[in-house]
């Protein structure tokens, strides 16, 4: 069988040493390591989100670190 995934709208920041984290994910259990490393707390264990990589807010909460390549082929900006 296919599937296809449900349309929905989720929160996404990309990582830059020039932003400061938006509220929800300072809010989230993250933290900075070292060369703009975003460090983040999961259920899986810590994940690491690289410069330029994209922090995205799952439907229930949940905070993990996503790829701009797998992003960008998955979501496209809301208005």
């Amino acid at each position: 069988m296919k599937y296809r995934k449900k349309p929905i709208v989720i929160d996404a920041w990309q990582n830059s040493d020039e932003n400061e984290f938006p509220i929800w994910v300072d809010n989230a259990n993250v933290g900075r390591g070292s060369g703009g490393v975003i460090l983040i707390n999961t259920l899986e264990g810590v994940m690491k989100a690289m410069p330029g990589d994209y922090i995205i807010k799952g439907v229930q909460g949940e905070v993990y670190p996503c790829k701009p390549d797998i992003f960008e082929a998955t979501y496209e900006k809301v208005e």
